[in-house]
């Protein structure tokens, strides 16, 4: 009935595998939990490798690290059912009938989204705010605003597959480092055709990472998303038209002036106790700017 996939780096699953295993057992279907350790440091793998001893749960140790979208293809590679569940490790299921919800759902050719959410309060670690400020403003949004842009508002920490399905499509190995694997396999579900019904059944992120890392894993973002512009795959987001219409106008170059006059004023700001979003987009657009300028 069910596969429950979940790719590991550095983050302690056990919380999450028991909460899990525990619903599993109270829907009483057939159905397992795979975990994938993706390279992660000794404390970390020892930490994990007891889960091995639950029943139905699957831990393995990877020789050597094959990025956010070569794992997922793994795990589906290794699900003996024929839905899979794939989530991210920093996640924490905040509802008694998670597993439930998606069982009630279940579509023979429909993705399923669950949608994402973060702790309520602000993080007491100022060098967490901008991660987040970020997710609880932009990504923790409601199934009624993710159904109305479908595709674009899809994301990989929380959905239900069925497995005949996604060996149709599969993450683009091709993507190594982090960033817009998301965006991409998005793209080919609406290529294809097939829907994406959200719904309300979040897991909370709770890795939340300090600003400079979320940062710097921002710049490994926008690398991809200017790679996968130049390939023609047909990505769009909101960050490239905003770009496009800077450069249509010829105020692209704006950027480089504007990153010289305050780019150490915007940096500031952003691993700040009060980072602002506003800031956070004309980081992202400069960020842009420079990756192409060295591309070119």
């Amino acid at each position: 009935m069910l596969s429950i996939l979940i790719p590991v780096y550095n983050y302690d699953i056990t919380a999450l595998v028991k909460d899990l295993h525990v619903q599993g057992e109270a829907c009483r279907v057939p159905f397992e939990i795979i975990c994938l350790d993706d390279g992660s440091s000794s404390k970390f793998k020892t930490i994990n490798s007891n889960i091995n001893n639950s029943k139905s749960v699957t831990y393995e140790e990877l020789s050597q690290n094959l990025g956010r979208s070569r794992i997922r293809n793994k795990l589906a590679e290794k699900a003996s059912y024929e839905y899979l569940l794939f989530m991210d490790c920093d996640s924490k299921v905040v509802s008694d009938h998670y597993l439930k919800a998606y069982l009630d759902r279940l579509q023979p050719n429909t993705l399923l989204y669950g949608g994402r959410c973060y702790q309520k309060t602000a993080p007491n670690e100022a060098n967490l705010m901008l991660h987040w400020k970020y997710g609880t403003e932009r990504e923790a949004k409601s199934a009624e605003e993710r159904q109305l842009s479908p595709y674009h508002s899809f994301m990989t920490n929380n959905f239900l597959v069925p497995k005949k399905l996604f060996d149709t499509i599969k993450f683009d190995e091709s993507l190594v480092q982090y960033g817009h694997e998301d965006t991409l396999f998005g793209l080919e579900l609406m290529k294809k055709g097939i829907p994406i019904l959200h719904f309300g059944n979040p897991l909370e992120h709770t890795g939340l990472e300090q600003s400079k890392v979320f940062l710097n894993k921002t710049k490994q973002a926008l690398e991809n998303l200017n790679a996968l512009y130049k390939e023609n795959k047909g990505i769009q987001t909101r960050l490239l038209t905003y770009y496009h219409k800077l450069q249509r106008w010829g105020l692209h170059r704006f950027l480089n002036l504007l990153n010289l006059v305050a780019g150490k004023l915007i940096n500031n700001n952003l691993v700040s106790p009060n980072p602002s979003l506003f800031l956070f987009d004309f980081y992202k657009l400069i960020q842009l700017y420079l990756i192409k300028e060295k591309k070119s």
